[in-house]
């Protein structure tokens, strides 16, 4: 979203002269991954996530096949990159299927991924978000479904991405939320609401939300996944401020 009319290897040019530690992105099956791993050893900058799989589906146990296939390359993506943290979703709904049925068939998924995951030393991170405002039909848009989720597949490789942009306009209740489930989050997300713009451009008080997840002893990376309003680099300079 940040620096998105540039070209990719650019973006990664323009975060580390803005003082970003780390990027992610999306989808790694359009990305020329070398070009990126060469950028960013360059740079000294990190790739901190990216998402898992182009392929498949979680919910649906025919397509977990396919979705492993992709996540094994997706790991080899990860390992080029030094990138220990990866991005899952779940998929949409299935339509005139059980969400128990769905329910239980990511965790099957993941209890299989989990092990590839391990052997690589990466962390999948699961990824609840909102289906009012952006991902209608997407199946997991509750915290503690991911959470419900993340205990039953019972691995140190598998926890939760907590994106606070979803989780507002979902539920709410934020920074008790995401204090009270640290050791089971791998990864966070930031960005205001309404818009999903830069923090602080909205109804989240992302002050008080850096404050509290750095009192409660986060030590991870935070995505700054945002559209920003104008000057993209002055929104970076912007939401580094509110975090310092």
């Amino acid at each position: 979203m940040i620096f998105a009319d540039r070209p990719f290897l650019d973006r990664i040019d323009l975060a580390a002269a803005n003082g970003v530690p780390a990027f992610e992105f999306w989808r790694w099956d359009n990305k020329d991954i070398p070009a990126i791993a060469e950028r960013a050893q360059g740079l000294g900058i990190a790739c901190a996530a990216f998402a898992a799989s182009s392929e498949g589906s979680l919910v649906d146990p025919a397509s977990q096949v396919p979705y492993l296939n992709g996540l094994r390359v997706g790991l080899q993506h990860a390992r080029a990159l030094g990138t220990t943290t990866l991005i899952v979703t779940t998929g949409n709904a299935r339509s005139g299927v059980e969400r128990a049925a769905q329910h239980d068939a990511i965790v099957a998924g993941l209890r299989a991924a989990a092990p590839m995951a391990a052997d690589a030393g990466i962390t999948l991170a699961l990824e609840p978000l909102n289906t009012l405002v952006d991902h209608r039909g997407y199946y997991l848009d509750s915290t503690a479904e991911g959470l419900q989720i993340v205990a039953e597949v019972a691995s140190p490789s598998v926890k939760l991405l907590y994106d606070f942009y979803h989780a507002q306009i979902m539920e709410g209740s934020l920074i008790a939320t995401a204090t009270a489930n640290l050791a089971s989050i791998a990864h966070l997300h930031v960005a205001d609401n309404p818009g999903r713009n830069e923090p602080g451009t909205g109804e989240i008080d992302y002050r008080n939300v850096f404050r509290a997840i750095d009192a409660a002893g986060y030590t991870g990376h935070v995505g700054l996944e945002y559209r920003p309003t104008g000057d993209h680099a002055a929104s970076l300079r912007s939401t580094i401020a509110l975090a310092s």
